[in-house]
C-alpha cells in the first residue's frame, strides 16, 4: 500500500511539474505585462479636466517629467493613471460633449459594493449635485442571481466615463487558454508598505 501511495504522489508530482511547464510556455508566449499603467486623454483645456478628474474622480495630481515639451498633466489613483493631453486640433475631440452611448469607448471605475447598493446611489447624487448629465443602465444576470448597475457620463471633453459595481460577476475565464494575473506593480508595494508600517506604528504606540 505504501509504495502504491508512493508512487501515486510520485506521479501527482509529475503531472503538476508538467502543468508548471505548460504553463510557462503559454506565458512565454505573451508580453511580459505587470498591470495597466495609464490611460491618455485629449483634452480642451488641461488645467479644466485637471479639476473635474481631482474634486469629481478623486484623482491626485503628480509630478509630471519636464522633458515633455507639451502642455499636459499627469493624475493617479486606484491604481492607475490619467495623462491628459493638451489637444493642438479640435477635430480628434469628441464632435458632441453631450451624447452618451454605452457602448462607446470608454473607462470604467469600480464602486465599492455594499448590501443595498449605498454607494451606487451615493454616486448618482453626487452628479445631480453638481449637475452632470448622465445615463443609468442596470445588466441582470438571472441564471446567477447577479446584477451590475451603471452610471455613465462624459468629462468635459465629451469622453465617457462609467461607474459601475460589475464586481458583482465572478471572473470566469471563457477558455482554458491564458491565465488571471492581479495587478502588481512599484507603486501599489510601496502603498500596501506604507500603510503597512503605519498600522504597526500605530499599533506599537497603542
Amino acid at each position: 500500500r505504501n509504495d502504491q501511495k508512493s508512487k501515486s504522489n510520485h506521479e501527482e508530482q509529475q503531472q503538476h511539474s508538467k502543468e508548471k511547464h505548460e504553463q510557462k510556455e503559454e506565458d512565454d508566449d505573451s508580453l511580459p505585462l505587470m498591470a495597466l499603467n495609464h490611460v491618455s486623454r485629449l483634452c480642451r483645456n488641461v488645467e479644466e479636466s485637471v479639476d473635474f478628474y481631482t474634486k469629481v474622480l478623486g484623482f491626485v495630481k503628480i509630478e509630471r517629467p519636464p522633458a515633455f515639451d507639451f502642455d499636459g498633466a499627469w493624475l493617479f489613483n486606484y491604481g492607475v493613471g490619467i495623462h491628459l493631453v493638451q489637444s493642438e486640433d479640435e477635430e480628434r475631440l469628441p464632435h458632441n460633449p453631450d451624447h452618451l452611448d454605452p457602448m462607446d469607448n470608454h473607462i470604467s471605475s469600480q464602486v465599492p459594493n455594499e448590501i443595498n447598493c449605498e454607494d451606487m446611489e451615493a454616486v448618482e447624487r453626487k452628479l445631480k449635485e453638481l449637475d452632470i448629465k448622465y445615463m443609468k443602465k442596470a445588466v441582470e444576470d438571472d441564471e446567477n442571481g447577479t446584477k451590475i448597475d451603471q452610471l455613465f457620463f462624459n468629462v468635459p471633453d465629451g469622453f465617457m466615463v462609467e461607474m459601475c459595481n460589475c464586481e458583482n460577476l465572478k471572473l470566469v475565464p471563457a477558455s482554458s487558454l491564458g491565465k488571471l494575473k492581479l495587478p502588481v506593480d512599484r507603486h501599489t508595494r510601496l502603498l500596501n508598505s506604507t500603510k503597512m508600517a503605519t498600522e504597526m506604528t500605530t499599533m506599537l504606540k497603542n
